[in-house]
């Protein structure tokens, strides 16, 4: 098979299972090599989620012992099934990371199943224990943390009380980065909404930059995102003198005037825990979480036009955040049609199952689900 590239096995293996009697090497307990693949919806340099990864991905490649083999711009449907067994048969690969949210169900789940010996590290899933087999695990940063900073210094920054939020799908991962936000923002002005237009897809450019004009128009003067992309939000913004702040990765030589700060993602650090453990023949870690005091998670630095108020109390709120005293989401919390949905007296550490279940938008959030 060294002569044929992963594509061309992918092609010629058509559906699922053509290539069954192919051989692979399983995973053997602590081996001191190992060869893991990584698989993105989209481009590695897209200035966002899938640049996140690689740029994690390039760092497990320095990794002693370790082979990578990576293959963008998989899409969320039976295609990633195909990426997968090839990494598997033909590269050899014993650890995968499917980096894209609809990659779990049914894809991962199903070539688990196939591949007993191989593990699937699937970023944002949720995996349940006597639910999902055993060989596949989830892992996610809270990244909301950031978007809650985000939140902090757009309340300071904004003339208009006014903030855009250009979301692709209202996912819970997606309604909670709008929700920390907005009560970030609310935490310095009570008063202060957030616009949310959903565009149904990661990668959607011309939705984004209409959507990004349109949240303009309506007088919103800081913006933010849940895209896979977010370069052409950030420049449309820039273009025309709105602020941003960033999201996946940073954005900030984007906009050298506008960009405020960004929330990112830091994925080298699951990556590694993954990594060690196959290596090591340990078990699956199934469920991994962290945010920014686990280091899976991290804030861009300042831009010039921070205020230093702005600045003393994001500076303030994260450092909380690091001991980990802070809390994002507790009671009494309503969502934007008036009713609680956090009661008085709860509140949800970012280890809550709930938080991963949301499916609300919080009061001062003007858009619908």
């Amino acid at each position: 098979m060294s002569h044929i590239n992963r594509r061309n096995f992918i092609k010629a293996a058509g559906l699922l299972g053509a290539a069954a009697a192919l051989p692979f090497n399983p995973l053997r307990a602590a081996q001191k090599e190992i060869t893991v693949g990584f698989l993105y919806v989209g481009a590695r340099d897209d200035f966002g989620y899938n640049q996140s990864h690689a740029e994690a991905a390039a760092l497990v490649k320095k990794m002693p012992g370790v082979t990578v083999v990576e293959q963008e711009n998989v899409p969320e449907t039976v295609a990633v099934q195909r990426a997968m067994e090839a990494m598997i048969r033909q590269d050899g690969a014993s650890l995968i990371f499917p980096t894209s949210f609809g990659y779990f169900d049914p894809h991962v789940l199903k070539v688990a199943q196939r591949f007993s010996d191989t593990r699937f590290a699937h970023c944002g899933g949720l995996w349940e224990k006597g639910k999902h087999p055993m060989n596949v695990g989830s892992f996610f940063g809270y990244i909301d943390e950031g978007q809650y900073l985000n939140g902090v210094v757009a309340g300071h920054m904004s003339k208009s009380a006014k903030l855009g939020f250009v979301a692709a799908k209202p996912i819970p991962q997606v309604l909670r980065n709008i929700n920390a936000f907005t009560l970030g923002a609310r935490s310095v002005n009570p008063d202060i909404t957030t616009s949310v237009i959903f565009t149904g897809d990661w990668s959607m450019p011309v939705k984004e930059a209409e959507a990004t004009n349109s949240l303009i128009d309506s007088g919103c003067d800081v913006i933010t995102c849940h895209v896979d992309g977010p370069k052409v939000l950030v420049e449309t913004a820039e273009k025309r003198g709105v602020m941003t702040c960033g999201y996946h990765a940073s954005q900030a030589q984007l906009a050298p005037e506008g960009y405020l700060t960004g929330a990112e993602w830091n994925w080298v650090t699951p990556y590694q825990e993954h990594v060690k453990a196959a290596m090591n023949g340990e078990p699956m870690i199934n469920f991994l979480r962290g945010g920014l005091k686990e280091g899976f998670v991290k804030t861009s630095p300042y831009g010039p036009a921070v205020s230093a108020e702005a600045k003393k109390n994001a500076d303030a709120v994260k450092a909380k955040m690091l001991s980990g005293d802070y809390v994002i989401f507790g009671g009494p919390l309503k969502n934007n049609q008036g009713q609680v949905v956090i009661a008085d007296g709860t509140d949800y550490q970012q280890t809550a199952v709930e938080l991963e279940r949301m499916d609300y938008l919080v009061e001062g959030v003007r858009g619908q689900l």
